[in-house]
């Protein structure tokens, strides 16, 4: 519960930053007609996670981020990771630990004012993880406790190279606070493509995917994104301009 309050903020304040982003855009009148867009390589983490794994004492987790602009809209992404999360329940406690890749691009939806690189942008991902499960606990329901009481066992057995697949689709920001340093925000669909499970119960959590909810394939996520600018070379763009009510591109 506490996650999909986390989730829906997430969202709130993603949807109110790209309005905010876009009405400054709708406002602008400008006379250049050419812009200089910086082309290298942004690495940056996920904060979400480091502030997860100092406040949540079942969860740690770690991951760098980065995209490279291959043309003025476009730009090739990824993310690589790690996490190790217990997830408990009535009957069952988890411990699932590994490592995931994802790869894909994003597309900016934002016309920048001239001199800020900031990002409203939707993109793509393939998503693969490799991991492991360990038994911590369970407990067999009984329906007639009268004569047979549930069965509990502090046994632990683990279920090690596990895999799984799955594409996401993903929605946010990237805003240039300071020169070359950018601060973002994102929320992320998820839907799996192909899972191992383990013996005798099924993945309740999965790393890089998160959370699976009820066996289903449909999963959510959010991030919080600081990343740095390694410029390497700029390159002058047409822009097109507002002006009034309307659009004219210049050559």
């Amino acid at each position: 519960m506490k996650q999909q309050h986390t989730i829906t903020l997430t969202i709130s304040l993603l949807l109110c930053l790209c309005f905010s982003l876009q009405a400054q855009e709708e406002d602008l009148i400008t006379k250049k007609d050419t812009v200089k867009l910086k082309y290298g390589l942004r690495i940056g983490t996920d904060a979400s996670k480091l502030i997860r794994t100092a406040l949540d004492d079942e969860y740690s987790g770690f991951e760098l981020n980065a995209d490279y602009r291959l043309t003025r809209d476009w730009f090739l992404a990824g993310e690589i990771g790690t996490e190790e999360k217990i997830t408990t329940n009535d009957y069952l406690s988890v411990t699932a630990k590994g490592s995931y890749f994802k790869a894909g691009v994003d597309y900016n939806m934002h016309n920048n004012w001239d001199g800020l690189d900031n990002m409203i942008y939707t993109g793509f991902r393939l998503g693969a993880s490799t991991f492991s499960q360990t038994r911590n606990n369970y407990t067999i329901y009984n329906t007639d406790q009268y004569w047979q009481p549930q069965f509990s066992s502090t046994e632990t057995e683990e279920y090690s190279g596990l895999s799984a697949v799955w594409i996401e689709l993903i929605i946010g920001i990237k805003a240039e606070v300071l020169n070359n340093l950018y601060f973002g925000i994102n929320a992320q669909l998820k839907g799996m493509i192909t899972q191992d499970q383990p013996v005798g119960f099924e993945n309740l959590f999965v790393p890089g995917f998160n959370k699976t909810f009820d066996s289903g394939r449909i999963g959510v996520g959010y991030g919080y994104s600081v990343s740095y600018l390694i410029p390497l070379f700029k390159k002058n763009k047409s822009k097109t301009i507002k002006k009034k009510d309307e659009e004219k591109e210049i050559e």
